[in-house]
C-alpha cells in the first residue's frame, strides 16, 4: 500500500517520519542525481546516523542491497531493502556555501547548497546546525583512490533507478536534493527525485467456521 509518493524539485529539501516496518524508496527519476540523506530516531533525536557505525559494521564504505544503516548507539535505523544503483557514498559529505567558496571559487558563495537546506528543513523538526553529522549520498559516484584520495566523478546512476530503505524503528528522515553544479554528482543539472513510502499490507486472518 502507497502511503506518500512525492516529488522533490531540484535543488530542494524533504523531510519525513517513517514508520517502523514501512520502507522509503528513492528514485532517481531523470539519472546523476545525487540525494544528501541523515537520518534520526524519531524518538531521540540525539540517536541519529552515524558513518563509522555503518561502516564498521558491515567492513565497506559503500552501501547496496543488505546494508544496515546504524546509529551513533549502534542501533539500526533503517536497512536497504532493495537497490538498483549497488553502491552509495558515505563518505563524500555534504556540499556548503563554505566548501563551495574553497573548492570552486569565491564567485559561488552565493550557491545553494545541501547544509542549507538541511538546516531549513530540520528547523521544521527542531534541529539546528550541531545535530547536522556525516551524511549519506545516494546515488553518489565518490570512488577511493589508492592513496585514499576521494574522488567526486560522474554517476553510476540511471533514469529511473531507485533504492529502498526500510525502517527498522520510527526513523525521521532529513534529505537534500542536491543543488551542487560545480561537479560532476549531478551531472552538472540538479534534476527531481520521488520519495515514496510503502506498507505491507497486513494479513486478515479468514474468519473461523
Amino acid at each position: 500500500m502507497t502511503v506518500l509518493d512525492q516529488t522533490v524539485p531540484a535543488r530542494a529539501p524533504w523531510s519525513g517520519v517513517i514508520s517502523a516496518g514501512d520502507t522509503l524508496t528513492i528514485v532517481d527519476v531523470e539519472g546523476n542525481q545525487a540525494v544528501d540523506c541523515i537520518l534520526y530516531s524519531a524518538a531521540d533525536i540525539a540517536v541519529r546516523y552515524s558513518a563509522p557505525e555503518t561502516i564498521a559494521a558491515q567492513g565497506n564504505a559503500y552501501l547496496t542491497k543488505g546494508s544496515v544503516l546504524r546509529a551513533n548507539t549502534g542501533a539500526a535505523l533503517m536497512t536497504i531493502v532493495d537497490d538498483d544503483c549497488e553502491r552509495h557514498d558515505t563518505l563524500g559529505g555534504a556540499c556548503s556555501q563554505e566548501s563551495n567558496t574553497l573548492r570552486y571559487g569565491h564567485h559561488t558563495k552565493h550557491q545553494h547548497a545541501c547544509v542549507e537546506n538541511f538546516l531549513i528543513e530540520g528547523a521544521k523538526w527542531g534541529l539546528g546546525k550541531r545535530d547536522l553529522v556525516s551524511n549519506i549520498n545516494w546515488f553518489m559516484n565518490v570512488p577511493v583512490d589508492p592513496d585514499g584520495t576521494l574522488g567526486i566523478v560522474d554517476g553510476i546512476s540511471g533514469p529511473g533507478k531507485r533504492v529502498s530503505l526500510r525502517a527498522e524503528v520510527d526513523t525521521l528522515v532529513l534529505v537534500s536534493n542536491c543543488p551542487q553544479i560545480n561537479n560532476p554528482c549531478n551531472g552538472f543539472d540538479p534534476t527531481p527525485v520521488r520519495m515514496i513510502v510503502t506498507r505491507a499490507q497486513a494479513q486478515t486472518r479468514p474468519e473461523p467456521r
